[in-house]
């Protein structure tokens, strides 16, 4: 039989949660995660013994994807940064809104300005706004924490194509996944993929490398920042009053007749 060694402090400490979404549970955080927590989302539900303990690969249409990103974003409970260029997923869209209304989180979401005028992510921002509008591409700041949305492009205004977050500090997520039901493979352990279900060719990273999560930090910070002033930039041009030229009212004087020597004679 093997024995574990641990400390008296570790033994006191509950279990981690295997559940997937636990949003609405405050006590279950990232502070213990580890990559191995999301062996059971792969097809082989382990990994090799050579594995990375820092990054780990994992492929839409092969592993759950999208149980990986509600597992890790539902258990934010400090800081979320985040730029996400397709922004289709109800599910976790609600996980993200639940975290918007935390006091305690502090939250900056960057989207990209030419998808968020897509049909479904349309749809799914306006009912954001509605809900709280005060989050989108305005920031409010107390004490405790600042919360935002921003819609933008780059800083030389192409497409803001990043595709990735930092959760709490501590984890990353990067990779060519957008957020929607074929980008991340919603579903791939329940329906049978030649059943109907379709899954694009798509990777997802998460990782747990300090550096890699510093720098991915300062760029998403970054991003943000400029889809930030490029929309008050949009709301100001919005507000600024139209310059309109006003017309000169016409003269109702009369011309004066010309000088008699400057009429010419009329031939007899």
């Amino acid at each position: 039989m093997v024995v574990l060694a641990t400390t008296p402090e570790a033994a006191m400490l509950p279990p981690k949660s295997t559940v997937t979404n636990v949003i609405d549970d405050p006590a279950v955080s990232l502070q213990r995660f580890d990559l191995l927590d999301l062996q059971p989302y792969t097809q082989e539900r382990v990994y090799a013994t050579s594995a990375s303990k820092d990054f780990h690969l994992f492929y839409v249409g092969r592993d759950d994807v999208h149980d990986i990103l509600k597992h890790v974003l539902s258990r934010v409970s400090i800081s979320l940064y985040l730029n996400m260029f397709g922004f289709d997923d109800d599910e976790l869209n609600d996980i993200l809104m639940k975290i918007a209304l935390d006091p305690t989180v502090t939250m900056l979401v960057t989207l990209d300005k030419s998808q968020a005028g897509g049909k479904h992510e349309k749809a799914l921002l306006d009912a954001d706004r509605q809900h709280n509008l005060a989050l989108f591409n305005t920031s409010f700041v107390t004490k405790t924490y600042v919360q935002e949305f921003a819609i933008g492009q780059s800083a030389t205004h192409q497409i803001s194509h990043t595709k990735g977050f930092v959760a709490d500090g501590r984890v990353a997520g990067e990779g060519s996944t957008n957020w929607s039901a074929s980008g991340e493979g919603t579903g791939i352990f329940v329906v049978n993929p030649g059943g109907g279900f379709k899954a694009q060719n798509n990777t997802q990273s998460i990782i747990t490398d300090p550096d890699t999560i510093s720098r991915f930090s300062a760029e998403l910070v970054t991003e943000h920042m400029i889809a930030q002033k490029q929309a008050a930039a949009v709301g100001a041009a919005a507000n600024k009053p139209l310059r309109t030229k006003t017309a000169k009212p016409r003269s109702t004087a009369q011309p004066a007749a010309p000088h008699p020597a400057l009429a010419r004679h009329r031939a007899p």
